[in-house]
């Protein structure tokens, strides 16, 4: 009888289950029944409402299976799911999935690794099914987590622990690539998620460069033994596809994990697994989006702006090399180019801060070894934003490049200048300085390869002004930073390189040097700012500490100014400013030492030999070569081959009367007396143009001018001994004899009509406008001394603290001029 029972009950059982049960063979080792899985499968097909059922049965089952450790079921499950999955694509398979999913879910719950990653590959087989209908109601938080930890594994077997990793990666990889381009799941893209998501690949990434490192290369998986199942390779590849399906607004939440997890690995310094993780980013996203990369990197940078300095000097290059890849691309670096620039000098600042109050702390105490290597590694945090922000701008368009050269040259901080960011008064003079050197070796980095076809966009008067002010700074190293910059804009043919050192030029044709025919433009910009220039060089010159590098450049500077900016008229200017620089050697008015007289004779020889050469003027250059042999017989010291070596014997003075050693400016005007050159102009003494330069250079301190004030104060006074002269024969015929001062007269006129005559406007401007500063000078300083404010018997008129205060004042005790009382 039970028997019979349990054979007519046995029919009565609903055919899923008797289909699903028949694809269990007895012997698991056997695997799925291939023709009961037919049959499923066929029954699935044609009564889809059936699915549900089917995938809560098979759930069941292999719960069970799990719980009594039967893993060959647990495989035949988990492939007869697989194959229900891919055959069924109706509206019903959504209560299936669901079962699906438990069951996955059941699985990385367990502590087998088998059973992990037959989970995994079942997940990632379903993640690769594009589902006709989106859903709702299914979420993928659990699989996040699980997927993350096994990332993280810790097994005790380094195979096994490295197939749990990749099933981790693979894991990931599919949840991102069934989430990512669902709108209904744009809930990954949230914090909590890409938390746990971007720091399980970058820890696999780290975990490979860490062996790599330390001389044990990671090995392929034992499973498959192929590249594909290298940890951190499968882990670059699902950070890359990740990157590169993030939209405009999940870029924030997708870098921002990247910079916590190399903050808290340590990872800035070294920093090369962070410049390799910037690079794979910049590559990988759109190329719109890298705006937002750099604007995330400069906020990190702002918030470990108290970091050590390697830490800021690791997140200052890690930021250099997502700007270099943004620069290479067509969309650029978009809106936030100025921002980068201000972020950077900020750093620049702050690092000059940190470094004059750790080398003033050094000084007040006795540790000076900690002392000078924190003090080095401002240096290196420094270098690493000079290289950034020259790089930066030396990849921008000429159009950004110009904005970037005007704005950095707005924060350079000038003496008497307005400075937007950097207050030249609080880091001192020192402190001023270090930013003025390596401001101007940026901009040296940022004008490296610009080209701009006319000098007034390249050179406007906010830039010029205060690259000129710097150039009278008295620091050698300063005044060669400003020619370097000079150099790099104007010379447009690259012909600076031809021109290295400071020498005669046997021939210039054989440099092969590139020019074309001035421009109208810059004709007239010569006439504009040429005065400038040539102050610029003459006062360069002039000054106590220049070296040899200086001289050079100062060759430089006049060879490109000849080659790409002179015309006739420009080649006459320049000739008498050669002449006035030679005069000033001779002359020595200033004292200056014996070195920078003959370093000033010998610029002016090597520079006359090769403007001779350049306009093709023989008797010019027949002129030139005969005061160049006369120097290397008589005075070598006097030619630049000889006064810049090491050991050259300096004479005691130099000889003003021999005038064969001198170039001669009859003789230099005779030779251009041809056509095109207005040779009469030679005549007339180069003046430098007083501007406000000086005022703004600052080049003595306030003492010295208050003392410089005091002394002409004073001499101007005249003694009251010399007041009383013994008037005697002599000077009564001195006074009634008066031919010889009309004679001096009128040669005086003569010289001011014949200036006037002949001069180029722009110097009798600028000798008319140095006249009338001096006057308004003199009258401000007569008003100053002589107007007060009248009294009043209503009161006197005092301001103090903001307020206006009346203080009476009685009729009688008013204090009036001599000239009022009658």
């Amino acid at each position: 009888m039970p028997a019979g029972v349990c054979g007519c009950c046995g029919p009565l059982r609903p055919r899923y289950k008797r289909l699903v049960d028949n694809i269990f063979p007895e012997d698991p080792k056997g695997g799925l029944s291939k023709s009961d899985m037919e049959k499923l499968t066929f029954y699935a097909v044609s009564a889809p409402e059936k699915l549900d059922r089917i995938g809560a049965y098979l759930a069941e089952r292999l719960s069970r299976d799990v719980l009594r450790h039967r893993y060959g079921n647990v495989v035949i499950a988990m492939e007869a799911l697989d194959q229900l999955l891919m055959a069924c694509h109706s509206q019903s398979i959504k209560p299936f999935v669901e079962s699906f999913l438990q069951m996955v879910a059941k699985l990385l719950e367990s502590k087998e690794p088998d059973l992990q990653v037959l989970g995994t590959n079942s997940f990632v087989k379903f993640a690769n099914i594009e589902e006709d209908t989106p859903s709702y109601h299914r979420r993928y938080d659990f699989f996040v987590s699980q997927f993350s930890a096994m990332c993280h594994s810790t097994h005790e077997d380094p195979e096994t622990r490295t197939r749990i990793r990749v099933a981790g990666i693979k894991g990931l990889q599919g949840v991102v690539r069934k989430t990512v381009n669902d709108e209904l799941q744009a809930i990954i893209w949230e914090p909590q998620h890409m938390d746990k998501l971007i720091p399980s690949m970058l820890f696999n990434m780290q975990d490979s460069e860490d062996l790599d490192r330390a001389g044990h290369p990671s090995t392929p998986s034992v499973a498959g033994q192929d590249g594909e199942e290298n940890p951190a390779a499968l882990a670059e590849s699902c950070f890359r596809e990740l990157l590169g399906r993030a939209a405009y607004g999940n870029m924030n939440n997708a870098v921002r994990p990247v910079l916590v997890h190399l903050d808290n690995h340590h990872l800035w310094d070294p920093n090369e697994f962070a410049v390799s993780c910037f690079r794979i980013i910049m590559y990988s996203i759109q190329a719109q989006h890298s705006h937002h990369v750099i604007q995330q990197v400069l906020n990190h940078l702002d918030t470990n702006n108290k970091n050590t300095p390697r830490v800021r000097a690791g997140i200052v290059q890690v930021l250099l090399e997502t700007v270099a890849i943004a620069a290479k691309g067509s969309v650029g670096v978009g809106p936030t180019v100025l921002e980068v620039f201000n972020t950077l000098l900020k750093h620049l600042r702050m690092s000059v801060d940190f470094e004059l109050g750790e080398s003033s702390r050094r000084n007040s105490s006795i540790s000076v070894s900690s002392g000078r290597s924190k003090e080095s590694e401002e240096r290196i945090v420094q270098n690493a934003i000079i290289q950034t922000i020259g790089f930066f701008g030396g990849n921008l368009p000429d159009y950004q490049r110009a904005e970037v050269m005007m704005f950095v040259m707005g924060r350079v901080p000038v003496y008497g200048a307005p400075c937007h960011t950097l207050d030249a008064v609080k880091i001192g003079h020192h402190g001023t300085k270090r930013i003025q050197t390596m401001l101007l070796s940026s901009l040296i980095m940022v004008t490296s390869g610009f080209k701009s076809k006319s000098m007034a966009a390249a050179l406007p008067p906010p830039f010029l002004d205060p690259l000129f002010s710097i150039s009278l700074m008295e620091e050698s190293e300063l005044r060669q930073l400003v020619h370097e910059i000079l150099h790099n804009i104007i010379d447009r043919h690259d012909n600076r390189a031809k021109l290295r050192g400071i020498r005669i030029i046997p021939n210039v044709a054989a440099l092969k040097i590139k020019r074309e025919k001035i421009s109208k433009q810059d004709v007239a910009f010569m006439k504009k700012h040429g005065q400038q220039l040539y102050r610029h060089i003459y006062l360069g010159c002039k000054e106590e500490d220049n070296v040899h590098k200086n001289f050079e450049l100062l060759f430089t500077t006049l060879a490109i100014l000849t080659i790409e900016l002179a015309n006739e008229e420009v080649v006459i200017d320049l000739i008498r400013l050669a002449i006035a620089l030679q005069d000033m050697a001779l002359a020595d008015e200033e004292n200056m030492p014996m070195v920078i007289r003959c370093g000033v004779m010998a610029l002016v020889a090597a520079y006359l030999n090769f403007l001779g050469q350049m306009v093709a003027n023989p008797p010019f250059c027949q002129h030139v070569s005969k005061v160049i042999e006369l120097r290397t017989m008589d005075a070598p010291f006097l030619l630049p081959e000889h006064i810049f070596r090491d050991k050259c014997a300096l004479p005691e003075s130099l000889d003003k009367e021999d005038r064969r050693l001198y170039f001669q400016t009859a003789d230099m005007a005779e030779c251009l007396s041809g056509p095109g050159y207005n040779a009469e102009r030679l005549s007339i003494p180069y003046v430098p143009q007083v501007t406000d330069l000086d005022r703004l250079s600052r080049r003595k301190s306030f003492v010295d001018t208050i003392s410089l004030q005091v002394d002409i104060v004073s001499s101007s006074l005249p003694d009251k001994s010399q007041l009383a002269e013994e008037i005697t024969f002599e000077t009564l015929k001195k006074a009634i004899d008066t031919t010889g001062l009309e004679e001096q007269e009128r040669e005086k006129r003569r010289q001011v009509m014949e200036k006037f005559q002949k001069a180029p406007f722009e110097e009798i401007a600028a000798h008319c406008e140095s006249k009338a500063n001096m006057l308004h000078d003199r009258l401000a300083q007569i008003f100053e001394l002589t107007i007060r404010p009248p009294p009043s018997p209503s009161g006197v008129v005092s301001i103090s603290s903001g307020h206006t205060q009346h203080q009476s004042v009685p009729v009688y005790e008013m204090k009036f001029p001599d000239l009022c009382v009658y």
